[in-house]
């Protein structure tokens, strides 16, 4: 008997002693594996993280590393083959953390991170109700680390990104919002980011490549400061080519910034080595650049190389579309009826996107031909362009009523674009009357776009007013981003 209770009890001190070793090392190796996996430079992280590992099994570091690597390569490919040996990894490196010693201001971080890692992962395959858990759990986890550990300058990017976000959420997703169990706001949370982006803290430096890449969409799509999210690339002088997740980023933003060219060129110009994560973003951003062009043979290429090499569903629909339109625009209508069929048959409605390529391809009409011409050249950064095409075009000169408030609406957009904000307004407001009480999303998004010229020009509210006249049109199509958009206006106004 005795021999066994010193046996048990000398088991009992290797737990307990193997417990006492796990430590939250982030040394220059870790950091080392942090710079390249934040690069996109996977394979070369990953190379590190083993090496880190040898110098001490008993490092966790390299567990919330590796969890980097899986979320870049889920979320950015969505292959469901890599979602089955990837996902489950998550948990378990959510059990090995737990491991972790409490008094460390990285358990709390860790376990966190690792939780919106899984939560952000599991939204590309429609797995809602788990994310939704899981990003609660990740915020309760952030907001008691920053309470226990109020000067660990890591806490901040998460948690102000958080509170920025959760107090814009539209109502098709309140839901996340209630599990949060908290009120966001927006402009304390950016106040938070915008500190940690600017801080001297050694670890906010050491981890400025996911601020760099998390800030600026925070900048263009909550804040409406686009303008300022793309000059904040080169105002920083973020290195986009040799960093492909900052690439990547400046590219998207561009696209959606109608900076088609600026795009094209952060595309053409990136670092080609197979050292970087192979994705097929590029064909889709770079095909989304040529048919803003109207060059049409270009656009097919890549957005067919994307639908042909990319695994997962995320804007497939809205892709084939768009690969519909190139052959509708050449005349060439067999391919432009395959395309859509393929919009019907393929991908998911995730996106608002995608939703609406379904719809329309539903629908089984096609758009005007000029509108859409003018449309794509407004989209693309080519204002005048688009201008040119419509000059001398009265609403009369449509017959169906979908197109006299396109074509209200596409006036309005371009006068927007080239800075004439009171022809925009009086545009908006023909689109308004024309569609308010329509399916088409043109009304909700004059009222939206109307509400931002008063907003810049210091009339919040009137801003107010019209971003609220917006929150008030319901049941149209992209209506979930639009209402993110006109609450995140609306709480700017009102400095929530």
């Amino acid at each position: 008997m005795i021999k066994r209770l010193l046996l048990l009890s000398f088991l009992i001190n290797i737990v307990l002693f193997s417990h006492a070793q796990k430590v939250y090392e982030f040394n220059s190796t870790c950091q080392q594996a942090y710079q390249e996996i934040t690069k996109l430079k996977i394979n070369n992280g990953l190379a590190l993280i083993e090496k880190a590992k040898r110098q001490n099994p008993n490092n966790l570091i390299p567990v919330l590393l590796e969890s980097y690597a899986d979320f870049y390569i889920l979320f950015l490919n969505e292959d469901p083959k890599d979602y089955q040996t990837r996902y489950q990894k998550f948990s378990e490196r959510i059990d090995l953390l737990l491991d972790g010693p409490k008094s460390s201001p990285f358990y709390l971080y860790c376990l966190s991170t690792v939780r919106m890692h899984k939560a952000a992962s599991a939204i590309k395959v429609g797995k809602l109700w788990d994310a939704g858990w899981d990003f609660r759990k990740a915020y309760l986890l952030i907001k008691e680390n920053k309470k226990e550990f109020p000067t660990f300058a890591p806490n901040d990017l998460m948690y102000g990104a958080l509170q920025a976000v959760v107090g814009t959420i539209p109502k098709g997703y309140k839901w996340i919002a209630s599990l949060f169990g908290m009120r966001g706001s927006l402009t304390e949370g950016m106040r938070i980011v915008s500190g940690f982006i600017n801080s001297n803290d050694p670890w906010a430096k050491a981890f400025f490549n996911e601020a760099a890449f998390m800030y600026p969409y925070l900048m263009f799509y909550i804040e409406n400061k686009k303008d300022e999210a793309l000059a904040f690339t080169q105002q920083r002088k973020l290195d986009l080519v040799n960093n492909h997740l900052h690439a990547y980023m400046a590219a998207n933003l561009a696209i959606n910034n109608k900076q088609s060219e600026f795009a094209k060129n952060v595309i053409l110009n990136r670092n080609r080595s197979d050292e970087y994560l192979k994705v097929s973003i590029w064909d889709f951003e770079l095909g989304f650049t040529k048919l803003y062009h109207l060059e049409t043979q270009e656009a097919i290429k890549y957005l067919e190389s994307f639908t042909n090499n990319f695994k997962g569903k995320f804007y497939v629909k809205d892709v084939y579309q768009k690969l519909s339109w190139c052959y509708y625009l050449q005349g060439n209508m067999a391919k432009a009826e395959e395309a859509r069929k393929n919009v019907l048959l393929k991908g998911a409605t995730e996106s608002d996107a995608d939703k609406q390529a379904l719809k329309d391809a539903k629908l089984g009409k096609w758009p005007n031909m000029l509108l859409l011409k003018a449309r794509l050249l407004s989209d693309g950064g080519y204002h005048n362009d688009a201008a040119a095409l419509l000059k001398g075009k009265t609403e009369n000169d449509f017959i169906k009523p979908e197109e006299k408030l396109e074509f209200a609406y596409r006036m309005a957009r371009i006068y927007d674009d080239l800075g004439r904000d009171d022809d925009a307004i009086r545009f908006y407001q023909v689109a308004i009357r024309l569609g308010e009480n329509r399916k088409e999303h043109y009304a909700a998004r004059a009222a939206l776009q109307t509400g931002q010229i008063y907003e810049k020009r210091g009339q919040k509210s009137a801003a107010i007013t019209w971003y609220q006249r917006c929150l008030d049109m319901d049941d149209h199509e992209y209506k979930n981003s639009l209402d993110q958009r006109a609450k995140s206006g609306i709480a700017r106004c009102k400095g929530e």
